[in-house]
């Protein structure tokens, strides 16, 4: 069973509370990091890297430009996902049902669910597949293991251990930095197409810019961060929601700012390596086609080496193993918050029996679809599909909450910080019409 309630941590051990022996202008990186760099780093999961190698390998260092120009947009509605979480002390669907139509929260939590669900199946999926390229054995076997294990650190484990794990399970990602080395990259072209944004006007070209957006920027990481800054209202004991504490708010909010924008600048980077590495090695020699995870990291072996092949796939465990908590997690969050139940990873199995319940259903069901149920190639699309539909109505109920003073009080988001989260609403509205555009198409 769970360990029990959050245990109190030390004032000294609070991010917020500036350490003596460190001014209060140089923050301890590693003591400020947290939901910020879980959610960038879950960005990355399995799924996500399906679609950088595919990126990589259709259109070369084409699209690699994406990573710089999103970077700002996805930082920006994270931040402000926080900021939510951090002032009223509720997740966004808790501020939801506060605040807006019950038939549009419902609406919401189902298709966010959903798409989890999905992409829960596709994660555990693809990490099966990574772990048979290292260890040949039964996929099925696999499955059920990464399943047993995620549901043991999140049921099991106290909860700031659990945030412990993993924070450094986001260190999987280097992985995909290291696989860099071995890639033969013509910087020079890589410089050009980063910096200079191309667009492939082609029906393949435009959905596979869409899926990019989708997967850069999905709505599973919006609930993610705001609930976890209103869990560790109760992991710190000096901490008050800023509603009730707004002197706590420069030090919080500065908190936030370098904890998403680290999160968020590592989840690019590691995405632009795996994109890199697909451009350099698949598409000159002409493999354009990866449907999953797992193919590149085979594809990769006969023209990277096998250890370049080996880290790319021990990449693609460590980020499910990552990920896998997170959407489970974040669904759990959302319906809990929407069913007005007692949710958090700090609070007692006992006392938290439906959102515990509902993290282990998200799990198994994701099992199900892994092993046959759905087609975890289909699964994976439906998810893109479903999270680039609901990214629209989730980021534009969020923004006007958060601008919303009888909300957020002075907390409200103004000024450059709204602008970005705007222009990226906007975004991914034109990634929506584009796929709807291209899906038309013959």
């Amino acid at each position: 069973m769970s360990a029990g309630p959050v245990a109190a941590v030390a004032e000294a051990d609070d991010p917020e509370v500036p350490s003596p022996s460190v001014g209060p202008s140089k923050p301890r990186l590693l003591r400020v990091l947290g939901p910020g760099l879980i959610a960038g780093a879950s960005d990355d999961d399995p799924s996500g890297i399906a679609t950088y190698s595919q990126a990589g390998a259709q259109l070369g260092f084409g699209l690699c430009w994406t990573m710089l120009y999103t970077l700002p947009l996805m930082a920006a509605v994270q931040m402000v996902s926080a900021r939510i979480g951090r002032t009223t002390g509720r997740g966004i669907a808790g501020v939801l049902r506060e605040h807006y139509p019950n038939g549009l929260l419902q609406a919401v939590v189902l298709l966010l669910l959903a798409a989890n669900i999905l992409n829960l199946g596709a994660d555990l999926g693809a990490m099966a597949d990574a772990l048979n390229l290292l260890l040949p054995g039964p996929n099925w076997l696999y499955v059920v293991l990464f399943s047993g294990i995620c549901v043991f650190m999140q049921l099991v484990l106290q909860y700031t251990r659990y945030v412990a794990v993993l924070k450094w399970l986001t260190l999987s990602l280097f992985a995909y930095l290291g696989v860099v080395i071995f890639a033969h990259v013509a910087w020079a072209d890589l410089g050009r197409a980063v910096a200079i944004p191309r667009i492939d006007l082609s029906n393949g070209g435009l959905t596979t810019l869409v899926a990019l957006f989708g997967t850069t920027i999905s709505p599973y990481l919006f609930f993610w961060q705001a609930a976890e800054e209103a869990e560790d209202l109760r992991a710190f004991p000096n901490r008050r929601d800023l509603l009730h504490a707004p002197e706590q708010g420069p030090e919080a909010l500065r908190r936030i700012e370098v904890d998403t924008l680290v999160g968020m600048a590592f989840s690019n980077l590691a995405a632009l390596a795996i994109m890199v590495t697909t451009a350099s090695v698949l598409h000159p020699h002409g493999i354009t086609d990866i449907r999953t995870s797992a193919q590149a990291a085979e594809a990769l072996r006969p023209l990277a080496g096998p250890f370049s092949a080996a880290v790319f796939a021990l990449g693609i465990v460590g980020t499910g193993l990552l990920a896998v908590p997170v959407l489970a997690g974040s669904a759990a969050y959302a319906v809990g918050e929407a069913r007005r139940w007692p949710v958090g990873f700090g609070r007692r199995i006992l006392e938290a029996r439906a959102f515990y319940g509902t993290v282990a259903l998200a799990t198994l069901v994701g099992m199900i679809i892994s092993l046959g149920a759905v087609d975890p190639i289909r699964a994976l699309y439906w998810s893109a599909v479903v999270n680039g539909v609901i990214a629209v109505p989730v980021m534009t109920v969020t923004m006007l909450a958060a601008a919303r003073a009888d909300i957020m009080g002075a907390f409200a988001v103004r000024g450059p910080l709204r602008l970005l989260g705007w222009v990226a609403t906007a975004c991914m509205l034109l990634a929506v019409l584009a796929m709807s555009a291209t899906a038309a198409l013959p």
